[in-house]
């Protein structure tokens, strides 16, 4: 990075993270290239993301995060013509292997989507959805209990808990999101991929799902996906930049945004491109 360049400008408060928990890797990615039909969108990924810990991927629009972030749970096989070659490994198990099972793999990996995406149901059987069609309870008080644990720990249940039975469409965008991560955290995962969480809410309820993220870390190992830089710096630990395709840079978040290794990373955060 040159001596001479000034990087003042934007400033990005990061928040200050307490010595990273683990350093156990829980998902490895090794030269991964991605394809729609005839098209590369994807070329030598390789990155390793620690367990327990928040990691941020930025880059301008069409650089291949949400490309990315769908390969880790398998979402990019439901589009026709889609190929993927390289490793992913999730606790050492490659899940593009031959007899891999997608179902469990997306029990273990959960996502929630940009659009808070609830069922025309009512709260409760919207976070009930997947317990019952994996058959994860055994009774009616069990199912209750997992329903009510996820709302807790998606920070909702105080908001919701005396109009379980009402439709989930009645709430408000910021809960609506908040269901549908207490609706992935039902099923109890590993990891969460989030994808764009906040990018259709107002502040409030954007801080509600940051510090919603901060919290959940405690337990899951976290990807988002952001054109937020502001909230990458917020919430991550790492972060990850793309550029059409490649991965330019991971580092610690707080190294990335004071202190990149490449002059495409300064550029991109100070404003230069994207």
């Amino acid at each position: 990075m040159s001596s001479s360049t000034s990087f003042a400008t934007p400033k990005f408060e990061v928040k200050s993270h307490a010595l990273l928990r683990s350093t156990a890797t829980k998902i490895a990615v090794e030269n991964l290239d991605f394809f729609y039909g005839k098209t590369q969108a994807l070329r030598d990924i390789s990155i390793e993301i620690p367990e327990r810990q928040v990691m941020a991927f930025i880059g301008p629009s069409g650089c291949g995060k949400t490309t990315f972030l769908r390969t880790l749970n398998r979402m990019n096989d439901v589009i026709p013509g889609t190929r993927v070659e390289g490793n992913v490994t999730i606790d050492g198990a490659d899940i593009y292997a031959t007899g891999a099972d997608v179902v469990e793999l997306r029990r273990k990996v959960g996502m929630v989507f940009q659009k808070s995406n609830p069922f025309p149901k009512s709260i409760f059987d919207n976070v009930a959805y997947g317990l019952k069609i994996n058959r994860v309870t055994s009774s009616r008080s069990e199912l209750e209990g997992r329903v009510e644990e996820a709302l807790k720990d998606a920070a909702l249940w105080s908001e919701v808990k005396d109009r379980l039975k009402t439709s989930a469409l009645g709430l408000s965008g910021g809960q609506q999101q908040r269901l549908c991560i207490a609706r992935a955290l039902a099923i109890r995962p590993e990891v969460i991929l989030m994808d764009e969480p906040a990018s259709a809410l107002d502040p409030i309820a954007t801080s509600k799902i940051e510090e919603l993220i901060f919290d959940l870390k405690k337990q899951y190992t976290i990807v988002i996906v952001t054109h937020n830089m502001q909230q990458a710096a917020r919430v991550s630990d790492l972060t990850a930049f793309f550029l059409l395709g490649k991965l330019i840079e991971v580092n610690s978040t707080e190294k990335m945004f004071t202190a990149p290794n490449q002059k495409l990373t300064e550029d991109y955060i100070t404003g230069r491109f994207g």
